[in-house]
C-alpha cells in the first residue's frame, strides 16, 4: 500500500502488466505464423497467355517481373487465370 502512496506501482499490477506484453507478443508470433498459403497454378487455373485481352501484369495481384501476391510459381507478365483483379485505375 505504501508503493501507492509514493506514486509507486502495486506487484498486482506490474505482473498484469507483464502478463499483457507476454500474451500479445504470444498473440503476433501467432498471427505470423497463419501467412496465408499461395494457390498453386493448377487450382487457379493460370495459363501462359492472355484470356479476353486480361492479363497478369494489368492484374492487381501481379508482382514484377514474374510473381503473383496469391498464385504459387513463376508468372508470366502475359498469362491469366481466373482469380484475375483488373488494377484499380
Amino acid at each position: 500500500m505504501a508503493d501507492r502512496d509514493r506514486g509507486g506501482v502495486s506487484r498486482r499490477t506490474a505482473l498484469q502488466a507483464a502478463i499483457g506484453l507476454a500474451t500479445i507478443g504470444a498473440a503476433e508470433r501467432a498471427l505470423a505464423q497463419q501467412a496465408p498459403q499461395k494457390v498453386d497454378q493448377k487450382t487457379a487455373l493460370y495459363q501462359p497467355f492472355p484470356k479476353n485481352g486480361q492479363t497478369c501484369n494489368k492484374c492487381a495481384q501481379f508482382e514484377p517481373p514474374a510473381a503473383c501476391k496469391i498464385v504459387a510459381g513463376t508468372i508470366s507478365p502475359a498469362g491469366w487465370c481466373q482469380l484475375f483483379s483488373p488494377k484499380p485505375a
